[in-house]
Order: C-alpha cells, then sequence, then structure tokens
C-alpha cells in the first residue's frame, strides 16, 4: 500500500470527501515533489497534484501515484475544476499550515464545504518504512563522520564559529544537501546555553564543549549531540557528564513499542532528579525525526504519543549550570518491538582532546 492509499483510508475511515495538502513536507511525503510550489488534493480514490509551468518538467521527473495537473490561475481554482468536475461537497485543508488569509481565500474560492483538520499526513510520516531508514541512517553517518573530523580539528584558540564552520563544511562535501538546524556549539559557561549557536568566543583547556547539529540527506535529518573536553576539567563537570551519559544510556536500554513519550522522558528525568540536578534538566528528553528536524512523537512530561515500531526519535537529556557550563549527549534511536536500535556509533566515553 503506498502513501496515497493510506491516506485514502484515512479519509474514508474519517468521512472526509477530500483533503487538499499544501505543507510542502507533506507533498514530499505524499508524491516524491521536492520543488517550492505545489500541492496535492486527494479525495477518497484519486489524487491530483497541482503545479505551475516553473515546475511541470520536474513534476513530470518526480511525482508518483498522483496524476499532475498544471493551473494556469492559482491552485485554489484548479482545486474548485477538479472538485466541481466530481461533484466534491467537503474539502479538508491543514489549518496549521495556512495563514489566515489563505484560509479566506479557500474559502472564496471553493464550491465545497471547506473543514480544518490538524496532522493527518503528520500522523502518518511518525512511522518510517524502510526507504526512510535507510537515508536516515546515512543521515547519521555522515554526521558520525564529521564528529570524528572535528575531534581532530578542535584546539584551543579557535573560535566556536570556526569549529561550525568546519563541521559544516565536511557535512556537506559528504554528500549532505544542508544542516538540519542551526549547529550548536557552546563551550565553557556557554555551555548552559542548551541553544548555544557558535559564538566568536574561542575554545580554552579547561571547558567543557558541547556540540549539537545534524544534516539533510536526500531529504531526511539527522540529530546528535556529544560534549567533548579541552584539557582537564573539574570534577563538577566530569560529575555531570557521567549522569547525563547514564541518564541517555537508561532510555536506550529500556525504551520500547508501546511506551509513551512520557514514560520514556521519565527514564532520563528521574535518574537526573535523583542525582540533585533536576532543576537543571529544563528541556524535554526528545523528539521524532525524519522529514522534519522535529516532528511528532513528542518525549516529553506531557507526551501521551505511543511508541509504535520504526518510529525515529532522540534520546538527549542534559544539565546546564549557569555560569559554570552544561553536558548533553543524543543519539538518533528506531524504536523496535522490544527496544531500540541506536543509529549514530560515534563514542560517548568521556573524551578529552
Amino acid at each position: 500500500m503506498n502513501r496515497i492509499q493510506r491516506l485514502q483510508d484515512v479519509l474514508i475511515e474519517s468521512n472526509l470527501a477530500a483533503l487538499l495538502v499544501t505543507d510542502l513536507l507533506n507533498v514530499r511525503y505524499l508524491v516524491g515533489f521536492t520543488g517550492t510550489a505545489g500541492a496535492v488534493l486527494v479525495t477518497q480514490d484519486e489524487a491530483f497534484f497541482i503545479t505551475d509551468f516553473r515546475y511541470q518538467d520536474q513534476a513530470a521527473n518526480q511525482v508518483q501515484d498522483a496524476q499532475i495537473r498544471i493551473h494556469q490561475s492559482g491552485v485554489y481554482q484548479e482545486v474548485q475544476a477538479i472538485i466541481a468536475d466530481r461533484n466534491i461537497k467537503q474539502v479538508g485543508i491543514e489549518a496549521d499550515n495556512l495563514t489566515v488569509a489563505q484560509f479566506q481565500m479557500v474559502q472564496e474560492t471553493l464550491s465545497a464545504l471547506v473543514k480544518t483538520t490538524s496532522q493527518i499526513v503528520e500522523e502518518l510520516r511518525q512511522v518510517k518504512d524502510q526507504s526512510e531508514l535507510d537515508l536516515i541512517q546515512k543521515a547519521c553517518e555522515i554526521t558520525d563522520e564529521a564528529y570524528q573530523h572535528i575531534l581532530g580539528f578542535a584546539k584551543p584558540g579557535l573560535t566556536e564559529i570556526q569549529i561550525a564552520n568546519e563541521l559544516e563544511a565536511f557535512l556537506k562535501n559528504k554528500g549532505a544537501s544542508s544542516m538540519s538546524f542551526t549547529t550548536i556549539v557552546a563551550s565553557g559557561a556557554r555551555g548552559a546555553l542548551p541553544h548555544g549557536v557558535a559564538s566568536e568566543k574561542q575554545l580554552a583547556k579547561g571547558e567543557l564543549v558541547t556540540l549539537d547539529f545534524g544534516c539533510f540527506y536526500q531529504g531526511y535529518a539527522s540529530d546528535m549531540t556529544r560534549t567533548f573536553a579541552i584539557g582537564s576539567v573539574d570534577d563538577q563537570l566530569r560529575k555531570i557528564y557521567d549522569i547525563v551519559l547514564e541518564a541517555q544510556l537508561r532510555v536506550i536500554e529500556h525504551t520500547k513499542a508501546g511506551m509513551t513519550g512520557r514514560e520514556i522522558d521519565a527514564l532520563a528525568r528521574d535518574y537526573i532528579s535523583e542525582k540533585g540536578y533536576g532543576d537543571y534538566f529544563g528541556h524535554s528528553n526528545g523528539h521524532g525525526v525524519g522529514l522534519a528536524i522535529h516532528e511528532a512523537p513528542a518525549i516529553s512530561t506531557r507526551s501521551n504519543d505511543v511508541m509504535v515500531e520504526n518510529m525515529v526519535i532522540t534520546d538527549e537529556p542534559g544539565i546546564y549550570l549557569p555560569g559554570i557550563g552544561g553536558v548533553r549527549i543524543e543519539d538518533d534511536l528506531v524504536i523496535q518491538k522490544e527496544g531500540v536500535h541506536v543509529i549514530n556509533q560515534s563514542p560517548k566515553e568521556f573524551i578529552t582532546i
């Protein structure tokens, strides 16, 4: 069963006559189109990809499982022509992806009843097929290689920005199309910033350096964090490193299909709290990864998302001490029936350069 057919099953179960998909990641997921202008109209028994003249050749080469329509006056006008021809009386829209102005235009253009929907395709995207897992695996392999390269490149006196630039250049030379988010390089006291984007600060002896980075490979993301030392660090920093690593490993050891996001989050959070640092771990323990760097399921204290085989999630506990520094360690995991597969292979033992 292809992805369009899976969506059509959802439409039938939901008693929804058609769904207009405008989120470009969802468009790519459903029909394979990677351009920047296009939409998919899926009915219970047909599917149409709609774009303009600029993308007709690209669509012909990429689009699968949908009829291609090249519009002359606008996507919504083409949708109206299709639904009028088929006497479709109800069309769902992706409310999360439309501005108020776009929503009003849809209502004004379509003769059908417009129904707001949320996360229909995103829910389908949570469970990866083998082709998706292979691409995420490749993205993680490139990320692992980049980390090994940086361990040999980093030294005192280099700025965080120089580290980030070297890392990103390496990733692109290995086949990454782009970074999956803004590269984080946070050294010394800046390590207490969970999202400490690389700065002009120089690396110095006696500090920890946290790298949080990833890339897109053929549309799919990787996300990894490692923390290493520049020379000897004080006992407190080493202590929190060991605590974070043990918390991260507990998630790997105990996570499996059927658990909720909050249950997984608690595996790391409870251990960090037992060690006295619960107040210094203020973010969720993870999130889904795929076509988007942050997608469902959520791994947080409030998440009731249930893990299903072949979901891909991150495991990223951290401790952040203001004015002192911080530690985060992160891997990408594939949910399995009785455990997880750890995609990243970069070492996690305490490394000093």
